[in-house]
């Protein structure tokens, strides 16, 4: 399993991109629990910094295409070092304006800002990797395989360091660590300019439209929405759950376990062969997915419930892997870093939907309400996902 992965890894000019990657996208499991533990600390209301985290998320699902559109058009170099300054730079500001007690209305445009100067790093490094891979298209699926396991580790260390850092080091101290993660790494990447995807220039029809006009992104748009809402229940629920059988201090045990069996699934995946289209696959994920959310419905034992959600994670990696393929496959290269930075945003866009959804109905049901939303929007991202045409894309 292991091979593959270090014959990715001695590609000249991955290692750098790889690293930078990782240091830059830190912050995307740091940024909200930051500004929860800031805001709260400072002000008692857990309601602003809700508020405020929900704000920079929406910012930043609106902003990262678009500055993944430039990217694509001007080369990431010139777009990302004014972006990420930006970024420092709102961020810096919403901190001392938290610090220093203003008014809470002028925190939120600081809070917008810092969201949509946020890049969708994720989908910078693949376009690299795309590009570093474009004459062995083969072993992409190991590359965005590998990707995940990145993903899933971030996911795993972020919040911890985070929290640690505003409890125990200062309120401010987790926010300000995870800018620096985004402004260290994202520089950095910048700074490599011999893995970076050549620039293509505004040409008439295709880049006009936008990518949302491909129908292969607008298919994939609203299945990845609804991932997100699966992804945010399954959080929220498994937290309920902890609740609910007396150990609370275990919720993130539980979440680990399911980040443990998603990652393990990826470096399974990666290491494999396929012979099936990758829209074959995708659907097959989907199917799957749907089929192993319906046991954490039924069980209620947390011991059990902890080798439950471990298989149910198995079924993640194999399904967003080959979604991020589709994209790489059947959208246009001018637009592949829009395109894929599209389709995270919108899991991020899902998972703030699924995190109100799944509060409201676990106030209402208990933790098995939550459970039985992230079933429900499994199937309906199942039921769409086979419904879906693939067309392959047009060269420009």
């Amino acid at each position: 399993m292991v091979s593959p992965y270090r014959a990715l890894l001695a590609v000249p000019g991955t290692r750098p991109f790889v690293a930078a990657g990782f240091v830059g996208r830190m912050s995307m499991s740091m940024t909200g629990i930051g500004i929860v533990l800031l805001v709260s600390a400072v002000t008692g209301s857990y309601g602003i910094a809700g508020l405020l985290a929900a704000a920079l998320s929406l910012a930043y699902a609106a902003g990262a295409p678009l500055s993944a559109r430039f990217a694509d058009r001007y080369g990431q170099r010139r777009v990302l070092v004014p972006l990420v300054l930006t970024n420092a730079s709102a961020t810096a500001l919403l901190i001392a304006l938290v610090l220093a007690g203003a008014p809470r209305w002028s925190l939120f445009p600081a809070a917008v800002l810092a969201g949509a100067s946020q890049p969708s790093l994720g989908a910078w490094v693949r376009a690299r990797w795309a590009h570093a891979l474009r004459d062995s298209p083969g072993r992409l699926h190991t590359a965005f395989s590998f990707e995940s396991v990145v993903d899933e580790s971030i996911f795993v260390a972020g919040p911890i360091l985070v929290t640690a850092l505003a409890t125990g080091v200062h309120p401010a101290a987790g926010l300000g660590a995870a800018a620096a993660c985004t402004l260290a790494g994202s520089l950095a990447l910048a700074a490599q300019r011999g893995s970076e995807p050549p620039p293509r220039p505004r040409t008439p029809g295709v880049r006009a439209r936008g990518v949302l006009a491909n129908p292969v992104v607008f298919a994939l748009a609203p299945v990845f929405l609804m991932l997100g809402v699966v992804f945010s229940a399954i959080d929220i629920g498994a937290v309920a759950f902890a609740d609910e059988q007396g150990h609370r201090r275990l919720a993130g045990a539980l979440l680990a376990c399911y980040a443990l069996g998603s990652g393990v699934a990826a470096l399974w995946y990666g290491a494999r062969r396929w012979e099936f289209p990758l829209e074959r696959r995708f659907r097959i994920g989907l199917a799957v997915l749907t089929v192993v959310l319906v046991p954490p419905v039924l069980v209620g034992n947390l011991w059990l419930m902890m080798p439950v959600v471990f298989f149910s994670g198995l079924a993640i990696s194999p399904t967003i892997i080959p979604g991020y393929g589709l994209v790489e496959r059947l959208v246009p290269p001018a637009q592949l870093t829009e395109g894929l930075a599209l389709v995270s945003t919108t899991v991020g866009v899902g998972v703030a939907l699924g995190s109100s959804l799944a509060g409201r109905a676990v106030d209402a049901s208990g933790s098995r309400a939550a459970f039985g939303l992230s079933l429900g929007a499994a199937a309906l991202a199942a039921v769409i996902g086979a419904a879906a045409t693939f067309r392959k894309k047009k060269e420009t």
